[in-house]
């Protein structure tokens, strides 16, 4: 086996370890080598609708699914993950939300030095180039190119009237000051393509003679020498490889894939890795726990009204038109954004920030993602900080094997609460004097459901994630931290994690956001030698 060596070796080419890439081989004495399980591209993922086409598609979706439990009435939750290059940010729908100040100034009170908003915040300007907004909060000549959606009519304008009318302001920027209030949708689409962190942070330094980026390639095992990782142990055209890093190792495999990682290379609970016959390199209490997502019931209505849905618009010669308008202007159905409405919400009186979000979607899907044929509107409300934590551990020694996915939602009572009080001012708004005429009966979950108990139990039913999973490797001080706020693994050497499993708690919004700016600042800190 040849023996290959470089400075840095990143594991996994999503929405993290991208701009790691990207930023670490900016200096031209670094070797460094990143490494993707998945597949250079996929046709679908340069248009954003393509979302709809790869939210259940094996050849750029890992299919991952959680274990049935109570809180999902023992089905199998759906956790698409991405299978290309530049990871989920390839496969998601491209919502792009930083979250709250008091997320991270959160991170910080937790210990977690150097994450406050005040620290973050020039990353995420760093990161992004974005014409709207003001100076103080947004970028202008970042890698990631941030829009406004270039939508309108008489729904959307329904929609914000109907949100004005129940007390939420319009906020033409959810990522400036404030997160307050009703808006259309920022994305990560530029002239009608999506703004993977492939397209944006690895397109533009393939050429780099000291960048290797390898495709197909999945990571088995991390390679230790006492408690220092010293390389990994990978796979590609059928042949077991080995590199060596002279600095620094760095897992950004993502929230599902990082702990399994760990877990098969020998770091996590004893109990779970003698299980497993794995041998036990370092015990580490909180690898795969602190798993957070945002659980959300689609709530659904009847638009008795033609013309106003997508349902309407894009059928039949309606869709072959929305073709020829996005081939033009790449604009319409095909240029599209997961939602392309978004409201954030205060569920109760006395609250200093929204607690709860509802995302608009202007059509009825059926559950392959295709459209419905009966016209509608999609509302999607969550919890912004879900509370109820789950784990994710592997099954098997086996890397390739799944790991068990246990989400364990509503079991903070504080989450059941939102989640109500999200649903309640989600029929407030459509009742709302804006949308007579407009909106119809309530297919979902149906005006017959009022009582707590039952919504509740019908969310346990119905209700699926919004693909945010968090938290499983999360930096911290306490016993169950499993990196520091450097991101360095704890009792280990020459190992960082960086992307989404670091995350102590859930971002207020989308995760894709605050990941690719969690891979930036790993970049600055090992960089900067800390």
């Amino acid at each position: 086996m040849a023996e290959e060596r470089f400075d840095y070796i990143v594991v996994g080419a999503g929405s993290a370890g991208s701009a790691l890439a990207n930023r670490l081989s900016a200096d031209p004495t670094k070797r460094v080598l990143l490494l993707e399980a998945g597949r250079p591209s996929h046709p679908w993922s340069r248009i954003p609708v393509g979302f709809a086409r790869l939210i259940d598609n094996p050849a750029a979706n890992w299919l991952y699914s959680s274990e049935p439990e109570e809180s999902t009435g023992g089905r199998r939750i759906p956790v698409p993950r991405g299978r290309l290059l530049g990871g989920s940010s390839a496969i998601n729908g491209m919502v792009f939300v930083r979250g709250q100040a008091e997320d991270f100034d959160g991170w910080a009170q937790l210990g977690n030095r150097g994450w406050s908003y005040r620290d973050v915040l020039p990353v995420f300007r760093k990161m992004e180039s974005y014409a709207g907004g003001e100076d103080e909060y947004r970028g202008r000549d970042g890698p990631l190119k941030v829009s406004d959606l270039d939508e309108s009519g008489p729904l959307y304008d329904a929609i914000i009237g109907a949100g004005q009318e129940i007390g939420l302001a319009w906020n033409a920027d959810y990522n400036g000051a404030s997160q307050d209030g009703i808006g259309m949708t920022q994305a990560s689409i530029s002239g009608g393509r999506r703004m993977s962190t492939a397209r944006c942070y690895l397109d533009p330094v393939r050429s780099r003679p000291n960048l290797d980026i390898r495709a197909n390639a999945p990571t088995e095992a991390l390679l230790f020498e006492g408690r220092r990782c010293t390389g990994v142990r990978y796979r590609r055209g059928g042949e077991v490889h080995e590199a060596h890093a002279d600095a620094e190792v760095v897992v950004s495999a993502g929230a599902v894939a990082s702990p399994q990682l760990l877990e098969v290379s020998g770091i996590g609970q004893p109990e779970r890795l003698n299980a497993l016959g794995i041998p036990v390199v370092h015990e580490l209490a909180g690898v795969g726990e602190n798993l957070r997502d945002h659980y959300a019931p689609r709530m659904k209505w009847r638009i008795p009204a033609k013309g106003l849905t997508y349902n309407d618009r894009a059928r039949g010669l309606g869709l072959v038109w929305q073709a020829l308008k996005f081939a033009a202007a790449r604009t319409g159905l095909l240029g599209l954004p997961a939602s392309p409405v978004r409201a954030y919400i205060r569920t109760r009186p006395g609250l200093a920030s929204p607690d709860a979000m509802i995302s608009f979607i202007p059509f009825l899907a059926t559950p392959n993602f295709k459209l419905a044929k009966e016209s509608g509107i999609t509302a999607i409300t969550h919890p912004l900080r879900s509370e109820s934590t789950g784990s994710i551990h592997a099954a098997s020694a086996d890397p390739a094997a799944p790991p068990e996915i246990r989400f364990n939602f509503l079991s903070a009572e504080i989450d059941r609460t939102i989640t109500l009080g999200g649903m309640r001012m989600t029929r407030q708004l459509m009742a709302a004097a804006a949308l007579d005429g407009i909106v119809g009966e309530e297919i979902a979950p149906g005006e017959k459901l009022e009582g707590e108990d039952e919504l509740i139990a019908w969310v346990m039913e119905n209700a699926e994630t919004t693909y945010h999973p968090v938290g499983t490797c999360k930096m911290g001080s306490d016993p169950m931290a499993v990196v520091d706020d450097r991101l360095r693994v704890h009792g280990m050497e020459g190992l960082r994690i960086a992307d989404a499993s670091i995350m102590p708690t859930l971002t207020s919004g989308n995760t894709n956001a605050p990941s690719i700016m969690i891979g930036e600042k790993a970049a600055e800190m090992i960089l900067a030698g800390s």
